[in-house]
């Protein structure tokens, strides 16, 4: 029975659909959530319906963090007026204006938002860093995905 329950989970994960008692696998799965970037937009879930949806957690003393910026700012430019949303998380800093020198130096065109305990209660929070949540267009929390993610291997995600 308990091969049977993982069988359907990843079928489910596969065609995007979570079923009912998987649900705790993906805790915030259905739940809006409200973050607010460094210039001072709110960002609801719910807005963003039709479009599928990264927050991606990050540190500046994170090498792969560094490494998937490039990534990531690609993915946004692109398709960011059709179906996709980056938001980028920050934890683990020492000043804002060190936040604000990265962000313009690494040239990150999506919204930042400054990590805390409100953004992981909403979010979830993560082992590893960085670690991407993906939520598909129907606003469903679909992967985790710790380490370091690609435009290539999210546009993989998409199809």
């Amino acid at each position: 029975m308990k091969l049977l329950k993982i069988a359907v989970l990843v079928i489910g994960l596969i065609v995007g659909n979570t079923p009912v008692w998987a649900k705790d696998k993906f805790p915030q799965a259905f739940k809006e959530f409200v973050l607010r970037d460094t210039t001072g937009k709110q960002h609801l879930l719910s807005q963003y319906k039709g479009k599928w949806v990264f927050v991606n957690y990050w540190a500046t003393w994170c090498p792969p963090c560094l490494e998937e910026v490039p990534d990531l700012v690609a993915l946004y430019d692109s398709r960011k007026k059709t179906d996709v949303v980056v938001i980028g998380v920050v934890f683990d800093f020492d000043s804002e204006k060190e936040v604000f020198e990265y962000v313009d130096d690494m040239l990150m065109s999506y919204p930042i938002v400054l990590g805390d305990d409100q953004v992981k209660s909403q979010i979830g929070s993560a082992d590893a860093l960085p670690t991407t949540f993906v939520y598909n267009p129907r606003g469903e929390l679909v992967k985790i995905k710790r380490g370091l993610v690609t435009k290539q291997y999210l546009e993989g995600l998409m199809k």
